[in-house]
């Protein structure tokens, strides 16, 4: 059964009105949530861009200057922050958001939280010609690399995402799935 999407919002459950999206880079999270805020007609946010506008510049460029430390509590407190101020938000976050700073107890308490599953091949089809803007993926020299580095990270940060109440497998992650998913979580929930 496919949802029709129609020209007037769907509504979420006044729950749900903070929808976050976890999962690995190159998981379309980003793509898939301004689609679901265009859909449910919420704000749409994506931590890293949020990171990079109050910080004034890059990702790449603050782990270089700054390490992953300093930018693992910075994407902490942005986080919180974004959720103190927006009670109603899509938010896809970094790959590693949810494994750091209990920052997953701060989604799974204030929102609804969906891991976009995606299996490592097709990572690394989508993630091969930006790895190098990517700062935990630039140092790796060819597609085996990338995908050994995929892998591993995959496996340590699988136990978190597993946590998220709904979850979607790629390829039939669309947004009419996610929005089925949605609402059968409410009618069930």
């Amino acid at each position: 059964m496919t949802t029709r999407l129609t020209s007037t919002p769907y509504a979420l459950p006044v729950t749900a009105e903070r929808l976050y999206l976890i999962g690995m880079p190159g998981a379309g999270k980003t793509t898939l949530g301004r689609a679901l805020a265009v859909a449910y007609g919420l704000p749409f946010l994506d931590l890293d861009e949020e990171i990079v506008r109050r910080e004034q510049r890059s990702v790449s460029e603050i782990f270089a200057q700054e390490g992953e430390e300093y930018f693992r509590q910075r994407e902490a407190d942005v986080l919180r922050d974004v959720v103190a101020t927006h009670s109603r938000v899509v938010l896809a976050t970094g790959g590693g958001t949810p494994c750091f700073h209990h920052n997953l107890d701060v989604l799974l308490t204030t929102g609804l939280t969906l891991y976009l599953a995606v299996p490592v091949e097709e990572l690394v089809r989508r993630l091969q010609a930006v790895a190098a803007s990517r700062p935990l993926l630039a140092a790796l020299p060819d597609a085996a690399g990338l995908e050994t580095r995929l892998r591993e990270t995959l496996a340590a940060r699988q136990r978190f995402y597993d946590r998220a109440p709904l979850y979607c497998a790629a390829p039939t992650c669309s947004l009419e799935a996610v929005q089925q998913l949605v609402a059968r979580y409410f009618t069930t929930a």
